[in-house]
């Protein structure tokens, strides 16, 4: 016996929740929802926004859902979506080979920084000390820039051709250009070949997607957290490396002869070291599926079934009236992904100019307002901070993001950052074991509350979009972002070379360098909030 069985929006709450759409996206058109739902019944009619479909009491009762994926020969990332349909559970094996790519891409970015000072002055390019910080700066600059010029690139690259293939190209190009940086013999080769390290690197943009798109629904936020994990702590132990690798025939004349390699080229032992990791992680790539769907996507009249499918748990952007997501939407015109980046960008700004601020303020001479440290001392300290950054971000950041949500804790970290920076100039007040147990914990403390931010941020960035987007959007954001952050080492390189001539009773000397990181901080803790940042608060 025949019963009509209503589709309305309550009734198709568990086949929504499948594919990833909200109560709202019921079928607007007879020709739309026979297509979508091809169903064994007939006749299918509409009474107002009520769907009315003639089934046996039997299907009434069947929960199956109505909308089935369909996997495609052939195709690496519907092998990868089928894998994660069996296989509910976190792939380690897979985490573990992007925490290492990650870790391998991030390590020389910011290695040079506790050894550039020295580097600068070897190289005889300035003519005072005071000047150093000036030709520092864009030494610093050179990687980012480059990396502005081609993420958006990379980002299309890793959407039309798969993420395997940027990610291989961009643990080479580690391997050759950062060797070379430390062969350096000019001030332009420094500059040349960090800048050519940055173009052809463009590893981070498809890494945080490809983390994302290899993992279970449940498991995408500890992807993001992995990435963003290895990009910290590569970004603390590099500088670590950079410090004590340094000048080994001066630290360690017993291990490293002054007529060596190393003591002809002082500063290329931490760049060999990183480059010998990078090759030993390169193999790695082989057991990495490919995520990115060879195939095209099946269409109806308004709606794809693919777009229905990659939909992303959170996103503010799903598929709504129109069904825009699902077709190639601008990037531009996304305003809960742009305000992420925006944020992001500032924050990246911020974190830049202080990874350069930092080991120049603490080598420079107390009589300049600095800490009179060496390149080995920098180096312990950020290795410390590298290891608590570790973790925090397996032990502590999942279960605080799960109770407050990714903004919250994103504001707050940096709600916490302004005051700790302040307190900065007044170190040098301190000296002996004192000295050293402050400078470590306020370096510790400062890389967590780093992390916490841009994790928050990432999240929100691939919250924001689709699959066949989420390469691009990431482009498009490591793009803006290397922007900001090739201004931020620049600019504070001049900022700290001004500074330490400079003789005022109104924030004398570095107090200036650090009011104007505080600013810089502020400034982003306001686009953390709306009207400005838009989010879904679902999860955050």
């Amino acid at each position: 016996m025949n019963v009509f069985h209503t589709f309305s929006y309550c009734k198709v709450e568990e086949t929504i929740d499948r594919v990833g759409l909200d109560q709202r996206q019921a079928p607007s058109t007879k020709h739309q929802a026979l297509k979508i739902y091809p169903l064994a019944c007939s006749p299918l009619y509409m009474r107002g926004r009520r769907w009315r479909i003639p089934v046996c009491a039997a299907m009434a009762e069947n929960r199956e859902p109505l909308l089935k994926r369909v996997y495609h020969d052939d195709c690496p990332g519907c092998e990868v979506d089928q894998r994660k349909e069996a296989n509910r559970g976190m792939p380690y094996k897979v985490f573990i080979h992007v925490w290492l790519v990650t870790l391998c891409a991030a390590l020389p970015i910011s290695s040079l920084f506790p050894f550039l000072y020295f580097m600068i002055r070897d190289l005889h390019v300035a003519k005072r000390v005071e000047d150093i910080g000036f030709y520092a700066g864009f030494v610093g600059s050179s990687f980012m820039l480059g990396r502005a010029l081609t993420s958006v690139l990379w980002g299309i690259v890793a959407d039309r051709y798969g993420r395997k293939p940027v990610i291989v190209i961009g643990i080479v190009t580690v391997v050759i250009f950062n060797t070379l940086f430390g062969l350096s013999t000019s001030y332009w080769m420094a500059i040349v070949t960090r800048f050519l390290l940055g173009c052809l690197n463009g590893l981070l943009g498809p890494i945080k997607a490809y983390s994302v798109e290899v993992a279970p629904k449940e498991y995408q936020a500890v992807g993001i957290s992995l990435v963003t994990t290895a990009w910290g702590i590569g970004l603390v132990i590099g500088p670590s490396l950079g410090g004590i690798l340094a000048q080994p025939a001066e630290k360690y004349p017993n291990i490293f002869s002054g007529d060596s390699i190393f003591g002809r080229f002082p500063y290329f032992l931490p760049c060999l070291c990183i480059s010998l990791f990078a090759v030993a992680v390169l193999p790695s790539c082989y057991w990495l599926p490919e995520t990115l769907h060879n195939h095209r996507e099946i269409q109806t009249e308004n709606l794809t079934t693919e777009a229905l499918e990659a939909s992303f748990h959170g996103s503010e952007e799903k598929l709504g009236e129109g069904n825009d997501a699902a077709s190639n939407k601008s990037l531009f015109t996304n305003w809960p992904l742009m305000s992420s980046i925006i944020a992001y960008c500032v924050f990246s700004l911020h974190d830049m100019a202080y990874s350069e601020i930092f080991p120049l303020w603490c080598e420079s001479d107390r009589k300049y307002g600095g800490l009179g440290f060496s390149s080995q001392d920098v180096g312990w300290v950020l290795a410390l901070s590298g290891f608590c950054l570790l973790l925090f971000q397996l032990l502590i950041y999942p279960p605080v993001e799960k109770l407050f949500g990714c903004v919250n804790l994103s504001r707050a970290a940096s709600v916490l950052s302004i005051p700790l920076i302040a307190s900065f100039p007044f170190l040098t007040a301190l000296s002996g074991f004192e000295l050293t147990l402050t400078v470590n914990c306020a370096s510790v403390l400062k890389n967590i509350l780093s992390v916490a931010i841009i994790t928050g941020l990432f999240i929100l960035q691939n919250n924001a979009v689709l699959q066949h987007q989420r390469g691009a959007a990431n482009g498009l954001s490591m793009s803006a972002q290397s922007l900001f952050k090739a201004v931020g080492p620049a600019t504070a390189g001049a900022i700290f070379s001004w500074a330490q001539k400079r003789h005022s009773s109104f924030l004398p000397g570095n107090h200036m360098v650090f009011f104007i990181l505080n600013v810089v901080e502020f400034v982003g803790l306001l686009m953390t909030f709306k009207p400005f940042l838009a989010y879904s608060t679902e999860g955050t």
